[in-house]
């Protein structure tokens, strides 16, 4: 075998072993996507099944909501989603538990299945008050011109 073939055995052993690729963990992808009958629902499941790494797909008629899952990429699924020339964006609701302020303006939304809210960050802060800082002071015992009724 001798000197060379030594070498060449050793570099090709070293350079397989950095050609190996780290192995993708497997994730669960949920969509939104605007769809209006059985045929909708089939034909957006059939093009999430073509993903190159989907196990599993469901399929919400009722709740619009596409879920995959297995060794994917949100980014192409999301691709493979448009394609289909729908409505689509990346889920955006979590449960109300979930969100340190649900009732916030950007997090309250009509359009969500129950018991859900829309995913915002938790700097979003309560800026509305259900009661006008002017009532509360009219009725103050610290305010000398309050309403003296009670």
């Amino acid at each position: 075998m001798g000197v060379e073939g030594t070498l060449e055995y050793i570099s090709d052993l070293l350079s397989s072993v950095k050609k190996k690729k780290k192995k993708k963990q497997i994730q669960t992808v949920a969509l939104k996507i605007r769809m209006d009958c059985e045929g909708c629902a089939r034909k957006v499941k059939k093009v999430l099944s073509g993903v190159k790494g989907a196990k599993s797909v469901d399929v919400d008629l009722k709740l619009q909501k596409a879920t995959v899952t297995g060794y994917v990429e949100a980014k192409k699924v999301l691709a493979a989603a448009q394609s289909t020339k729908k409505k689509v964006e990346l889920w955006p609701y979590v449960p109300y538990t979930m969100v340190a302020n649900p009732y916030v303006a950007q997090a309250y939304d009509k359009k969500a299945p129950p018991n859900h809210v829309r995913k915002v960050p938790d700097t979003a802060t309560v800026t509305e008050t259900t009661v006008d800082d002017r009532y509360i002071t009219m009725f103050s015992d610290e305010n000398p011109e309050a309403c003296s009724i009670m």
